[in-house]
């Protein structure tokens, strides 16, 4: 591997194939629309993983959960067998893309301007290829990562998981068998804070809740005296809970956060002062997208169902709220919504997740801040909150502590943030070649 920082060298074989990798993987659309049913769903992504594990020498194993969700898994051996396991984890599908809203092709994975576009370049086939890289240097070099990792590529994240890491959980435990941690998106990246670089490892995701809400009324010819119409309750409650004000609540890793911005920028702070919080989050440029939405919980209205004709009242109609709560917020999270959604509208689950937080301590994150140093001398490394989520959530179940670390040292100028399920999607490769080197250094020691 190429130890320099210095992005101006000759890129290593490793960093060379991450990038080659990456563009490939971009290519096999691998949309996932969320029904099982649509799309071309993971099966060609899985094949490419597997044949690039396989063209290494690993031995891996590539299981269906259902026609088409495919997921590959290989374990590769340690040079220390007694320490717990760590699990290293990607997923192969990605959120549809409309070409024509696109500057390049979804599916292209062309490189231009030293960046790599396409769908997934940033959500997750730039670290999966990373991942892929690296594994096949160990295996060309015949080096072994400091001890055992439990690999997978999973497919369905974008969709909760229940084609892929939940169903991996619950029907091939064994996978997991002696893992104690796990890495995986979204956290390592860095931000520019007030002239000075700075990366954020994800130490916690908020709770996943995408409830329907239902109303129920009397169906009839649209020239009558509307009675108990489902249309006017559904509307009320979807406005009731779209305006709805949630109250700031900062967790211990949004509290280390708004610490470390502070100390890089000399701004004072205070709970109670939301203006000198607002002033933190905003310091944070583009990435201000994710940390503002982990200041409180929210919850978006973001689809609505009812009537069949211009004519006719209709007896039902629904809507869908993208919920997301804080860690352990769930249960006054679903009161509120309960209260705001009122009497004639019942609340029903359509896919719910937890919430994670946990420590910025450790070995493991002592390792990947040494990582990071080594190859960005002097950077500082803040603990943040996702406002989405990871498979991390599933792995959780079996006692695995998860973090969210892909690597990237990316351009102030680049709107990191709305490059996730964002048109016009792309990573640099000099941030590829980066998160390379960095994530050998981690696997090498941790």
């Amino acid at each position: 591997m190429t130890t320099t920082s210095d992005e101006s060298a000759a890129p290593s074989r490793a960093e060379a194939e991450a990038v080659r990798i990456c563009r490939e993987l971009i290519r096999i659309d691998s949309s996932n629309y969320g029904d099982n049913a649509t799309g071309p769903k993971e099966r060609a992504a899985a094949e490419y993983v597997a044949t690039e594990l396989s063209n290494a020498g690993y031995d891996p194993v590539l299981v269906e959960s259902d026609t088409g969700r495919a997921n590959v898994f290989v374990r590769v051996p340690g040079a220390d067998p007694t320490r717990p396991a760590l699990v290293v984890h990607g997923h192969t599908d990605v959120v549809p893309a409309e070409a024509s809203d696109w500057k390049m092709d979804p599916f292209g994975g062309e490189e231009m301007d030293g960046l790599i576009w396409g769908r997934g370049a940033v959500d997750m086939k730039d670290m999966d290829a990373m991942m892929l890289a690296v594994l096949g240097d160990f295996a060309r070099t015949g080096r072994q990562p400091s001890r055992d990792l439990c690999v997978a590529f999973f497919a369905d994240e974008e969709a909760g998981g229940r084609y892929g890491a939940h169903w991996a959980v619950d029907h091939h435990p064994e996978w997991f068998e002696g893992a104690t941690e796990a890495l995986s998106e979204v956290g390592g990246f860095s931000v520019d804070i007030d002239g000075r670089r700075a990366y954020l490892l994800q130490t916690a995701e908020k709770g996943l809740a995408w409830l329907r809400l239902v109303a129920d009324g009397v169906a009839q010819h649209g020239s009558q005296v509307s009675v108990d119409n489902a249309v006017v309750s559904l509307a009320q409650a979807v406005a009731r809970i779209g305006a709805h004000s949630w109250r700031r609540d900062l967790t211990p890793t949004v509290r280390g956060l708004l610490d470390g911005v502070a100390d890089l920028t000399g701004l004072r702070w205070h709970e109670d002062d939301p203006a000198s919080v607002d002033a933190l989050v905003a310091a944070l440029g583009t990435t201000s997208k994710f940390v503002g939405a982990t200041l409180s919980t929210t919850a978006n209205p973001t689809q609505l169902d009812a009537g069949y004709k211009a004519n006719v009242v209709p007896g039902q109609a629904s809507a869908v709220v993208d919920v997301r709560y804080l860690p352990g917020r769930r249960d006054e999270t679903m009161a509120t919504l309960r209260e705001l959604a009122g009497p004639a509208v019942r609340i029903e689950p359509v896919t719910e997740d937890i919430g994670l937080e946990v420590p910025f301590a450790g070995d493991l994150v002592d390792a990947m801040i040494a990582a990071l140093d080594a190859e960005d001398p002097g950077a500082t490394v803040l603990p943040y909150m996702l406002s989405g989520g990871t498979d991390n959530k599933a792995l959780s179940r079996l006692g695995i502590t998860g973090y969210g670390f892909a690597p990237l040292r990316l351009p102030p100028e680049l709107d990191f943030a709305g490059m996730f399920h964002g048109v016009d999607e792309r990573v640099p490769v000099d941030a590829v070649r980066f998160g390379t080197r960095v994530l050998d250094r981690l696997l090498t020691t941790a």
